[in-house]
């Protein structure tokens, strides 16, 4: 409990403390120790992993998003008339104890669906083993935050808990480059007026790292939270969507207070029990993941544009390789790029290139013995 108490004093300390130009250096170091703290109570051993067995999910189909939300809102229910998947269903609290992978087919993309136990207060300390069920989910491409349409109140519970355990959701990385040296102290350069942490608080905040001597580039107008997620270096960036469930029992004041909650976020209102609004579920799952469609180009033949590779918006060459054959990383010589993404047609681009939606794509590789 040592370990726990002491994040309790650090976010009532930082709670209590104005924020102004003369502690904002104050603040930065006292968010730096917490972010350590709160590391340190997940992975007590040290290890980098739970302390407990953890969940092993093997990604497949053409992205992976998970259900997470409190025990009994109907994840399992949802997650059954969805996809193909039997995850057991009860009407009381932690049915699911393990994570259940289904696959949903629309659109032409194959999506991997996860139905997580329930998750409570306090999850990100391990309560209900609720570390683990977080963990596995740091590496799905949108995250499902779903409550029963009488619990708004769930909504920032949930949200709190994942970013808990470095799971930053609507946001981007920002842009910060760390390049340490052996000598000469922290040289700060930023492209951009930093308006919410001055020079001494970035010093200050890598102090706490012990990053003493180090290039630091600062492109976007960082606060002390996303500057010490960058030094950090493992925070994970994924997309939400509410899914508002049981909306068959609610009245119409009820559908108002959570309409109010939620408005300003993608979100759907659905019943599983009685499948009101899956196809509309499906439709925004697909659209807040943003596929876009890639044509491929055997080399020395024509593109296939009947059949194009549903990828996720962002997706790089190395994204395709890996999902073509697990040796085309290994063995990539360049490829050519026809479409949005391309400076010319027929642009011969690298691993890291990313691709734009109608691409057609040829991936040149070493032959055996090359």
């Amino acid at each position: 409990m040592g370990v726990q108490e002491d994040i309790r004093k650090l976010e009532e300390e930082i709670k209590n403390t104005q924020y102004n130009k003369a502690t904002q250096k104050h603040i930065g170091k006292l968010k730096s120790k917490l972010a350590k703290l709160r590391e340190e109570s997940q992975n007590p051993s040290g290890s980098g992993g739970s302390s407990g067995p953890a969940y092993a999910i093997r990604k497949t189909g053409d992205a992976t998003v998970a259900f997470v939300g409190f025990p009994s809102v109907g994840k399992s229910t949802l997650l059954n008339k969805l996809t193909n998947a039997n995850s057991e269903v009860g009407a009381y609290a932690f049915t699911t104890l393990t994570i259940i992978p289904g696959l949903m087919e629309h659109k032409g993309a194959k999506i991997q669906v996860l139905d997580a136990p329930g998750i409570i207060s306090g999850a990100s300390f391990g309560r209900g083993r609720g570390s683990e069920v977080l963990a596995a989910v740091r590496n799905v491409d949108l995250i499902m935050v779903i409550v029963d349409v009488f619990s708004p109140e769930h909504i920032p519970v949930i949200e709190r808990e994942l970013s808990n355990v470095g799971i930053r959701l609507d946001q981007i990385p920002p842009e910060v480059k760390i390049a340490k040296r052996d000598r000469g102290g922290v040289a700060v350069n930023t492209t951009l007026p930093l308006s919410k942490i001055d020079e001494d608080t970035v010093v200050a905040i890598l102090g706490e790292y012990k990053i003493h001597n180090a290039d630091i580039v600062i492109r976007d107008d960082v606060d002390a939270d996303q500057l010490i997620d960058s030094v950090m270096g493992n925070r994970s960036y994924i997309p939400t969507l509410v899914i508002i469930n049981k909306i068959d029992l609610a009245d119409q004041e009820s559908l108002d207070i959570m309409e109010g909650a939620v408005h300003d976020r993608p979100h759907v209102f659905v019943s599983g029990h009685k499948e009101i609004n899956l196809e509309e579920l499906k439709d925004k799952i697909f659209e807040t993941l943003g596929f876009i469609k890639l044509y491929l180009k055997p080399q020395g033949k024509k593109a296939d544009m009947r059949d194009p590779l549903i990828i996720l918006k962002n997706s790089t060459v190395r994204d395709v390789c890996n999902k073509l054959h697990r040796d085309f990383v290994k063995n990539f010589r360049y490829a050519q790029v026809w479409g949005p993404s391309a400076k010319h047609p027929g642009q011969r681009v690298g691993l890291d290139h990313v691709l734009g939606d109608g691409d057609i794509l040829s991936v040149v590789v070493k032959k055996s013995g090359q």
